[in-house]
C-alpha cells in the first residue's frame, strides 16, 4: 500500500484538513479499532454505534489519522460530511493512482470462491492482490483497496449486494478492465423482487466499466444468456456449451480430485484438476479460466494455479472427528449452494446427515424454497436435523419426499440440535452442516469438536 497525505486525501474526497496535520501520512484504512493497525486511517462510521466514539481508542492504539464529520480532540484528522462516501471516493482515486487492472466478480452463488480461483491463476503471472472475506460491501472493498501494494498489477474484487445501486457503487470505485457474473440464482430475492431484480442489480457493474472493458458470464446461466439489453461492451461467455467461448468437457469426480477439459474458441484444449468435490465448482473454474486467458495468462500457468487452489474455511471445509467426516459448509448459503452440497453429500457411502440451517434473505420465497430444499434433502440423506424458523418447513418436505419421522426433525434451539447430534452421530458418517452466516452454524461445529476432544 502507498503513502497517502491528508492533504491528498482531503483534495480527493473533498475534505477539509488544518494545515499543521496536512502532510501527516497514513497507509490502509479501518473502521475497526480491534484489528486497526498502526499507521492506518480511521474511519468513523455512524452504525449501530457512532464511530466518533471510538476516535480516542483508535489514535492510542497506533491510527495515523481520523476520517469523520466533526473534532473530536486534537488529532490528525480529514473532516467530511459523510465518511462513507469520502472513503469510496478516496480508494477510486487511489485505484486510479496505483494504475493496476482490476477484476471485478459478482453474482448470486459462488462469487468469493471464484475470486480467489481468479486470484490463484492470475498469481502465476501478475503481482495479484485481492479483497479478503467479507470485504466485498462499501465499506470493505474501499478499505481493501486501500490496503493493496503499490506495485498491484491485478486487483480481484468481489463485490457483493442486497439492495438495488451497491453494485454500481461499487463498480465506480474499483473500475473493472474486466467484470464476470457466476450466475443469477435467488439469494437476497427479499430485497429485489424477483430474479430479474438480481439480474439488474449484478448488471449494475457496467456503470464503472469503460466501452472497451470485457465482460464474462456464465453462459450456462439462462437469466445471463438472455439478457434483454444487449451492453456496449463486449461479453465472452463461459460454460459447457459449445456454443461458448470457453467451455467445459469431460468432466468427472474421481475421489476429491474434479477434472475436465477446458476448450477455448481458438480451437485450443488443455485438461484442468481441482481438489474439489461437486461438479457446481467447474463453473467457478471456468470463470477464472476465462478471465486467465482474457488477460494471457499461459494454459499451463492456469493449470498450475488451479491444481494449487484450495478452498476457504467455513467453505466446504473437510474435519474428521471420531471416526467421522464433517463438511463444514457455514459461511452462506441459498438454495442453489444448498443442493450442490446435497448433491457432494449424496454421492457419499456410510449413513448421510444433513443439518441445514435457515437460508435468509428470500422474502417471500422462504416457505417454498424451504419445503423444496427438504424433499431433495429426503432423497440424498438418510438424517436431516433443520435449525431456525423455516426447519418446519424444510421437515415437511423431507416428510413429503419420502422420509419418515423419525429421520427427520425441526429444531428451534441450537443446543438441542448439537445434543441430538452428539447422542445419534456415530463413525463412518458423513455430516454437513450448511445455513446463512446469520444461522452461525459452525457454532454447531465447534461444539462437536470441542466437547468430542
Amino acid at each position: 500500500m502507498g503513502t497517502i497525505t491528508l492533504r491528498q486525501a482531503a483534495a480527493w474526497c473533498g475534505g477539509t484538513v488544518e494545515e499543521k496535520y496536512a502532510d501527516v501520512e497514513f497507509r490502509g484504512a479501518n473502521n475497526d479499532t480491534r484489528v486497526l493497525k498502526p499507521g492506518q486511517l480511521f474511519v468513523a462510521l455512524q452504525g449501530a454505534r457512532d464511530g466518533h466514539e471510538f476516535i480516542d481508542d483508535a489514535m492510542k492504539k497506533g491510527a495515523a489519522a481520523v476520517l469523520c464529520t466533526r473534532m473530536v480532540g486534537d488529532y490528525p484528522a480529514i473532516y467530511v460530511s459523510d465518511p462513507r462516501l469520502a472513503l469510496g471516493e478516496i480508494a477510486r482515486r487511489e485505484r486510479m493512482r496505483i494504475g493496476m487492472q482490476v477484476v471485478g466478480i459478482t453474482g448470486s452463488v459462488g462469487k468469493s470462491t471464484t475470486k480467489e480461483m481468479v486470484a490463484q491463476v492470475l498469481g502465476t503471472t501478475f503481482r495479484t492482490a485481492k479483497t479478503p472475506a467479507n470485504h466485498n460491501n462499501d465499506i470493505g472493498m474501499p478499505m481493501a483497496i486501500l490496503d493493496m501494494p503499490e506495485d498491484t498489477q491485478v486487483a480481484v474484487v468481489e463485490m457483493g449486494m442486497n439492495h438495488f445501486r451497491e453494485i454500481a457503487y461499487l463498480s465506480r470505485i474499483a473500475r473493472p478492465d474486466i467484470a464476470a457474473i457466476t450466475n443469477i440464482g435467488t439469494m437476497h430475492i427479499e430485497f429485489l423482487g424477483s430474479q430479474e431484480g438480481i439480474r439488474k442489480a449484478k448488471m449494475e457493474i457496467l456503470e464503472g466499466m469503460a466501452p472497451d472493458a470485457r465482460l464474462l458470464l456464465n453462459g450456462d446461466d439462462t437469466m445471463l444468456r438472455s439478457l434483454t439489453q444487449q451492453p456496449e461492451q463486449p461479453i465472452i461467455y463461459f460454460g459447457s456449451d459449445e456454443q461458448c467461448s470457453v467451455y467445459a468437457t469431460d468432466e468427472a469426480q474421481d475421489g476429491d480430485i474434479l477434472r475436465f477439459t477446458v476448450h477455448d474458441d481458438g480451437g485450443d484444449s488443455f485438461p484442468v484438476q481441482l481438489h474439489l468435490e461437486g461438479q457446481h465448482y467447474v463453473s467457478d473454474a471456468l470463470a477464472a479460466i476465462t478471465v486467465g486467458l482474457a488477460m494471457g495468462v499461459e494454459p499451463e500457468r492456469i493449470q498450475a494455479g488451479l491444481d494449487s487452489f484450495r478452498n476457504m474455511a467455513g467453505r466446504q471445509e473437510i474435519l474428521q472427528l471420531g471416526g467421522m467426516t464433517i463438511i463444514k459448509d457455514c459461511y452462506n448459503a441459498g438454495p442453489e449452494s444448498v443442493e450442490a452440497a446435497l448433491k457432494v453429500l449424496g454421492s457419499k457411502p456410510g449413513r448421510r446427515v444433513a443439518v441445514l440451517g435457515d437460508m435468509l434473505e428470500l422474502g417471500a420465497c422462504a416457505p417454498a424454497e424451504h419445503y423444496r430444499i427438504g424433499r431433495m434433502a429426503a432423497q440424498k440423506c438418510d438424517l436431516v436435523y433443520a435449525y431456525g424458523p423455516n426447519a418446519g418447513r424444510v421437515i415437511s418436505g423431507c416428510l413429503t419426499g419420502g422420509m419418515d419421522a423419525l429421520h427427520s426433525r425441526a429444531f428451534t434451539e441450537k443446543e438441542k440440535l448439537i445434543e441430538k447430534l452428539e447422542s445419534t452421530l456415530k463413525p463412518g458418517d458423513y455430516v454437513l452442516v450448511k445455513g446463512s452466516h446469520g444461522m452461525h452454524m459452525e457454532q454447531i461445529v465447534d461444539a462437536l469438536m470441542k466437547n468430542k476432544n
